[in-house]
């Protein structure tokens, strides 16, 4: 059995995602600085924040090192994630550590931010449990990964996306806690261009690798939604 792994990237190749990780932390640590000033909505979110990030850190370790065999990203899907990446992180913690946004603010009523609470624990098992289904499968991008195999068992046995299920109800959930057009109700949009974009094309790369074995689970499953109870 060969030992061997994949080579490294290049220092320079890394450089884009070591740079967006410092600003990651950077803001991070600005918003915690500023917690005591965070409505409590604002506070639940950074704690589902930090959890979402401490789910996915492993698997974005484990899976570095992996081949990809086909890269079906384009522009669009790329404009798409950046997008999502910048109104789902980088404005919420730009709100929270700084008093920059604050003009955008609008008000809710109490209710509606207990419901963005509310949905909190079903994205978080949701989003993990996804991860540990799909394992080294898992990829950020349009990709297949070397090895890759058709996941049909545990959440992925009712539907097809339910880590596209976690991340809509993240994203419903965070202007109901954030309340600020720019910071909190950005997502949503942001969040469904990324969806109907991507997911057409990622059926269709998935179709392409396992043929009728996927148009059959795709029959039997929903897509974000479980077809069926039993």
């Amino acid at each position: 059995m060969s030992t061997e792994t994949a080579p490294r990237k290049p220092l320079v190749a890394q450089l884009p995602a070591m740079v967006m990780s410092l600003i990651g932390l950077a803001l991070t640590a600005a918003a915690l600085w500023r917690l005591p000033e965070a409505s409590w909505g604002e506070r639940i979110w950074l704690v589902a924040y930090l959890a979402m990030f401490a789910i996915r850190l492993p698997y974005t370790r484990k899976t570095r090192s992996n081949e990809i065999e086909a890269d079906k990203s384009d522009p669009a899907d790329r404009a798409a994630l950046m997008a999502v990446f910048l109104t789902m992180m980088i404005l919420p913690l730009v709100h929270l550590g700084s008093p920059f946004l604050t003009v955008a603010n609008f008000a809710l009523p109490t209710w509606a931010t207990v419901v963005g609470v509310l949905l909190l624990p079903g994205f978080l098992w949701l989003f993990w449990r996804s991860h540990a289904d799909l394992g080294r499968n898992w990829s950020p991008g349009l990709e297949l990964r070397e090895g890759h195999t058709l996941v049909t068992a545990g959440v992925y046995a009712r539907m097809r996306h339910p880590m596209y299920t976690a991340i809509w109800l993240f994203a419903i959930a965070q202007p109901l806690l954030i309340h600020n057009w720019v910071s909190g109700l950005l997502v949503v949009p942001a969040f469904a261009a990324l969806y109907f974009l991507r997911v057409p094309k990622e059926e269709a790369m998935v179709r392409e690798r396992f043929g009728s074995a996927y148009d059959e689970y795709a029959a039997r499953t929903g897509r974000i939604w479980p077809s069926r109870l039993t």
